[in-house]
């Protein structure tokens, strides 16, 4: 589908589900970034599970967002339920205008949901000539080091700086081996998982998508990652008021009550310490880059950068549809 047809769908679907003309742009412009840079798992997948929870009056779409000032580079917003694209996108740009003024902008948000791809908010920040550290916390999904049961989301961690060129660095990661958005997108297919990045709920080995969203998803670096997991759980809903420790609901499954998700940006101008830090940075990249490569490596990566060159190509093309999400969006539109 042409990305301009499909970005008039996602508006009046948008629209018809309450959501004003504004923050339908919002919601349908990070849609169609996730779609652009590959990560499907994190775009149109999910249109038909918002518009759910906006249906059942879960998700905000009229949301009375509150905006308190701490101080000149730190305020706090409680999001009222809303969509979690609306309250990131206010988050991070709030957090830019801070930055600007100050030097350091800090912002955290409560009452959101889920938000798409931290790396999108980032890029808003770095194209200003901003480092940018984000952290949002998920769903149960990953099992604390040691215990039996899942509580901790994928939980991902997002850093971004300019680099000097026209391509960011940005590391967007979750702490599991794999999404939770994949999962589900494989289980929804009747797709086999990897091996080793999941178990079923017996505690067993499992490559099947289903059994896995019942079991517990594996954290990159064993107890590392549990612990990388705890840390955005604290910075992201201990401390913002959004709730964690396991209470945040699952979007596609428990329409109990909202979500509640936390998020936390923090942005910081890049040569607020070193006035030469593009020409640092430059220096940083080329030197690794200029490493010897292993065998069937042709150019040392950094984040961000493969990332950057699907999205320009992507930007060529239409964007594919399966059928499954033709009929969700054919239904939501009807």
């Amino acid at each position: 589908m042409k990305i301009e047809i499909l970005r008039k769908k996602l508006k009046i679907i948008f629209k018809k589900y309450k959501l004003s003309s504004a923050h339908s742009k919002i919601c349908t412009e990070a849609i169609i970034n996730a779609e652009l840079v590959g990560a499907h798992s994190h775009g149109l997948s999910r249109v038909k599970m918002y518009c759910d929870r906006i249906s059942k009056k879960i998700i905000n779409p009229k949301p009375k967002i509150k905006i308190k000032k701490i101080s000149q580079s730190v305020s706090h917003i409680d999001a009222n339920n809303s969509i979690g694209f609306v309250a990131a996108d206010l988050g991070i740009k709030i957090a830019i205008k801070h930055a600007q003024k100050t030097g350091i902008g800090m912002v955290a948000i409560k009452g959101s949901g889920h938000y798409g791809l931290s790396g999108y908010y980032a890029e808003q920040a770095v194209k200003k000539n901003l480092i940018t550290m984000i952290y949002t916390n998920a769903p149960p999904a990953v099992a604390p080091h040691g215990a039996l049961k899942s509580l901790f989301g994928t939980n991902p961690i997002c850093f971004g700086t300019p680099t000097g060129t026209e391509i960011p660095f940005i590391l967007d990661t979750s702490i599991s081996l794999i999404n939770r958005g994949k999962i589900r997108v494989a289980a929804r297919n009747n797709q086999k998982i990897p091996e080793g990045v999941a178990l079923d709920n017996f505690g067993k080995p499992t490559i099947d998508a289903k059994k896995a969203l019942k079991g517990v998803q594996l954290p990159i670096a064993g107890f590392r990652g549990s612990g990388l997991a705890w840390m955005v759980d604290i910075l992201s809903g201990v401390i913002t008021g959004g709730n964690h420790a396991g209470r945040v609901k699952d979007p596609f499954d428990d329409f109990s009550g909202p979500q509640n998700i936390g998020h936390l940006f923090i942005t910081f101008k890049a040569n607020l310490f070193q006035k030469n830090y593009n020409q640092r940075i430059k220096d940083n990249i080329y030197t690794i880059k200029k490493l010897p490569k292993i065998k069937g490596v042709k150019e040392i990566m950094y984040p961000g950068q493969n990332k950057f060159y699907r999205y320009k190509n992507n930007l060529k093309k239409e964007i594919s549809i399966s059928n499954i999400i033709k009929k969700d969006l054919e239904t939501l539109i009807s």
